[in-house]
């Protein structure tokens, strides 16, 4: 279950109404939450044509191009997305916006009146929130990133979107989705509708294959079949489909591997046929896009100013993610190496998180993921030192971490959770 406090009384009164009535732990599935809806009177049936991403890892970011896209066009846009980085109100943006907190308690209470003896879970409930508030305010567009899964995941009441995409696959969540990457693909497939179009990366045929199971009637718009792209010398992104070529500027967000989701959602725009988005406007979202603890360098702050060189943040908590983050780093490192600091939530695969890190980082600093279960701090240090990282510690806080390490570029990884106190301890929330 996500972990959410609120610095404001009336916000806290309704999410410990929340915790109270929950199951206590994720559970998949529609019934639920759409037994929630249909006493609100099913919001989700009346909500702006819908973007829906799903993906182990880049749906985050993909729905961030989507936004900075649609805004730059002059659009009103409702964003859902999880989890949330330091305030509960990050995952509720009504017409671009983020919920203010007396619109946010009195959601959440009206949502929790109506929740008795369904046995909601956390996730499910604030789905049926956001979704009653996009009903209920004028908007031209919503973006939705999936939570967890895809087939049946709260989101996957949208019985209609404009268009589906799925964002870069790996394992993740095994308890929920197994083990496999081709099962995983066919969940994340499942958000697909009767033919609307949801669009998809290259994949190898057994994944492909996986893909269309979990898709089914729904319209494949697939990279190298129907749309491609390539990063050209500048790192502009040359970008091709059947309507014709476009060129924009490489994206603001760091790390190579943001030049496939920002193609993902020019993909996905111009896939879908029921909210009108200009190239200029496409080619403005690049660089006008923000998603915070996704290679984000760190403001001047209260936390950096402890610090002895740039430190750097991502929320990366997977083997695939933890490659891409990797190759970021490098880039920035030019032959150097950097200092880790690293927790992670005690389900997450910590020796397939380090391993690409191995010959970038000269340190690591292991650290505890307040509020959540998480891996041993002393366990990951051993880890670390198994795989060649020499000076390998533990610290009690982040606070202790930052101000410990050696001088030189650090980055902190491996919890969205641990990135939300990194940014609310460098007065640096997300906005």
């Amino acid at each position: 279950m996500d972990f959410a406090v609120s610095t404001d009384p009336a916000v806290q009164a309704q999410l410990d109404r929340l915790w109270a009535l929950s199951p206590g732990a994720d559970v998949l599935g529609l019934s639920r939450v759409s037994a929630l809806l249909a006493r609100l009177g099913d919001p989700h049936l009346a909500l702006p044509p819908v973007f829906h991403v799903a993906g182990t890892n880049g749906k985050g970011s993909t729905c961030a191009f989507l936004r900075a896209a649609l805004e730059a066009d002059g659009k009103l846009v409702h964003v859902y997305t999880s989890p949330h980085l330091v305030r509960f109100n990050e995952r509720i943006r009504l017409a671009g916006t983020l919920i203010e907190d007396a619109a946010l308690a009195a959601l959440l209470a009206r949502v929790l009146d109506r929740a008795e003896g369904i046995g909601a879970s956390f996730f499910e409930v604030t789905t049926a929130a956001a979704f009653l508030a996009f009903a209920e305010t004028p908007a031209d567009a919503c973006v939705v990133e999936v939570g967890l899964g895809g087939r049946l995941d709260a989101t996957n009441v949208l019985p209609d979107p404009a268009v589906c995409g799925v964002a870069q696959l790996g394992i993740d969540h095994q308890a929920f989705l197994g083990d496999t990457i081709e099962g995983i693909a066919y969940e994340k497939a499942g958000i697909g509708k009767p033919g609307r179009p949801i669009v998809i990366h290259a994949l190898p045929p057994e994944l492909r294959r996986a893909v269309e199971r979990g898709a089914g009637a729904a319209t494949i718009i697939a990279a190298e079949a129907d749309w491609s792209f390539t990063v050209v010398a500048d790192g502009d992104l040359s970008f091709h489909d059947r309507a014709g070529t476009i060129r924009v500027p490489g994206p603001a967000l760091a790390g190579t591997h943001q030049h496939a989701n920002l193609a993902l959602a020019i993909a996905m725009i111009r896939a879908q046929d029921r909210v009108p988005v200009s190239d200029r406007a496409i080619a403005a979202a690049p660089r006008a896009v923000r998603w915070p603890a996704r290679m984000q360098r760190l403001a001047d702050g209260p936390l950096t100013r402890r610090a002895r060189g740039p430190v750097w943040l991502d929320g990366g908590h997977n083997p695939a993610a933890a490659g891409a983050v990797a190759a970021a780093l490098a880039d920035r490192l030019d032959g150097a190496k950097a200092h880790l600091i690293l927790g992670m939530l005690a389900n997450k695969d910590a020796a397939g998180l380090l391993a690409p890190f191995a010959a970038l980082a000269a340190s690591l600093t292991a650290v505890p993921v307040p509020g959540h279960e998480h891996h041993d701090p002393a366990a990951l240090a051993a880890l670390a030192r198994a795989i060649g990282i020499a000076g390998a510690d533990t610290a009690p806080d982040i606070a202790a971490a930052v101000e410990s390490a050696p001088a030189g570029t650090t980055l902190i990884l491996g919890s969205l959770y641990l990135a939300g106190e990194v940014l609310a301890l460098n007065d640096e929330p997300p906005n």
